[in-house]
């Protein structure tokens, strides 16, 4: 059964002994769900290749579909991206941090595994102070896909977490619901010119004046 740690969501202060103890626990290869400002999550080691399979289990997911990663910069995303395009810098300066997901060419650091041997990797900035701590804190990027199981409704709450994933988790940290209503929003940049493949928490309004028409 999952251990429920309950953190306060904007006061740092207070995050000391959560932080070390999730970036612990993620860093011996265990598998987190903590909120985002989407949904709630699940933290993990993308490098460690039986913490991503673990986090494959727990979602109940297949292993033909990428798993997200959350950084904590540019810079960071920068690292995990091969040859990204002009556009990626200008659409991760405008909407990040934020509910915007943009699908690259992985470079050599991202395990095949975590893309689902596409060699293309989503990366995200999230806006929500505590992810963006547990990234600093793990000293890593994190897996950010939602912390649900497959083709079941995203959890905006620890509550609705453990009801899906309690049994499966060591670990929910619990900020209480998540700010976001929708996912966030995808947009595939492998293509010229750029392709929204899932709408969300950025419209295609905001986005249209960047993306070629398709």
């Amino acid at each position: 059964m999952a251990e429920i740690l309950k953190v306060h969501p904007e006061d740092p202060s207070r995050w000391e002994f959560v932080l070390e103890y999730s970036s612990r626990l993620i860093q011996s290869g265990k598998v987190v769900a903590f909120p985002t400002d989407t949904f709630y999550g699940l933290a993990a080691d993308p490098f460690n290749l039986a913490a991503v399979s673990e986090v494959f289990r727990i979602k109940r997911r297949t292993p033909d579909r990428p798993l997200p990663l959350l950084v904590a910069s540019l810079d960071q995303a920068a690292d995990l991206a091969l040859d990204p395009p002009r556009l990626f810098f200008t659409l991760a300066e405008k909407f990040w941090p934020g509910p915007l997901t943009l699908i690259v060419p992985a470079s050599r650091l991202v395990p095949f595994k975590v893309t689902a041997n596409t060699g293309k990797v989503g990366l995200r900035w999230p806006r929500a102070p505590l992810a963006v701590a547990m990234i600093g804190a793990a000293d890593r990027p994190l897996t950010g896909t939602s912390a649900n199981v497959s083709d079941q409704p995203p959890c905006s709450t620890a509550a609705q977490v453990d009801g899906q994933l309690g049994r499966v988790l060591p670990l929910i940290l619990d900020a209480g619901p998540t700010k976001g209503k929708l996912p966030s929003t995808l947009v595939d940049l492998t293509a010229s010119g750029g392709r929204i493949l899932r709408q969300g928490g950025v419209s295609e309004k905001d986005l249209k004046e960047f993306l070629e028409p398709s």
